[in-house]
């Protein structure tokens, strides 16, 4: 950092196991993902090309390589994966996976109905050439997963190789672990975590609200994703109670206590002017 400053949390450092911050490159230019790297590529962790823009992306190589080379790790969407699964291309999924020299893949069944044992077949197939993510929640809102579902997925496909189960809410964060309106399914989350370590879970957080909400509940170490590319500092001092946000959440209880008193006695002084 640039400067010292006391009672900010401890960040891991990559190639990091938690506090993973996943971009989602929905068509950056060469350009701009220099310069998105110039900027933010420190933050990164991991890049994933949204949806199938891969298939469309110009340059899509020369982009592949910029990631690598800070330090980042590029894979591709998970709706690509179904797009070639849908049409009985898994095989060639693979070689496209070797052709780009990509270790990092995810499997997901949000757009399409996988069975569940087949879908494990193939995060442990995967998973002895390259790390694996898998996704659980389905991007369609009227598909309700019960909670002991969602917990039965995510073990299951921990323990057939995933790296981390991603948890759904879809790039506009309305579906999954999120109602309609963005808010929290907080019932859900804290039936999942009970059972789910929550390090191995990268939650799909596109919404500022969605951040903040993670971070009160996990700290500055909570494994996020779909996070957008002029969002990743911004999200970054969200981590760091470096924005009104979470200001308070990482300064010491007196600390808080002092400085929540002195802002309610100002607001007394206001309200009797």
């Amino acid at each position: 950092m640039n400067f010292e400053l006391p009672f900010i949390p401890e960040r891991s450092v990559k190639p990091r196991q938690k506090g993973v911050t996943m971009m989602m490159d929905k068509g950056l230019s060469l350009t701009e993902a220099t310069n998105f790297i110039e900027a933010s590529g420190h933050l990164t962790d991991i890049v994933k090309f949204g949806f199938g823009t891969a298939y469309v992306t110009n340059d899509l190589q020369k982009k592949i390589d910029l990631y690598k080379e800070a330090n980042i790790q590029p894979y591709f969407g998970g709706t690509l994966f179904e797009a070639f699964y849908a049409r009985n291309k898994f095989e060639d999924y693979l070689r496209l996976l070797d052709k780009f020299k990509l270790d990092l893949a995810e499997i997901s069944d949000g757009s399409i109905i996988i069975n569940h044992d087949d879908k494990c077949e193939l995060i442990n197939r995967m998973a002895k050439d390259r790390t694996v993510m898998s996704e659980v929640g389905s991007k369609d809102a009227g598909i309700l997963i019960s909670p002991a579902k969602w917990i039965k997925m995510m073990s299951t496909e921990l323990e057939a190789g995933s790296w981390k189960v991603i948890a759904e809410g879809r790039e506009a964060g309305n579906v999954g672990v999120f109602r309609p309106n963005g808010t929290a399914h907080t019932l859900l989350i804290n039936r999942i975590i009970a059972k789910i370590a929550p390090e191995r879970i990268l939650w799909e957080a596109p919404q500022k609200n969605q951040q903040v909400w993670f971070i009160k509940l996990f700290g500055a170490e909570v494994n996020l994703g779909n996070i957008g590319h002029n969002d990743m500092i911004p999200l970054e001092c969200l981590r760091l109670g470096l924005r009104g946000d979470t200001f308070f959440e990482f300064l010491p209880s007196d600390y808080a206590e002092r400085l929540k008193q002195v802002n309610d006695e100002a607001d007394i002084d206001e309200e009797a002017e």
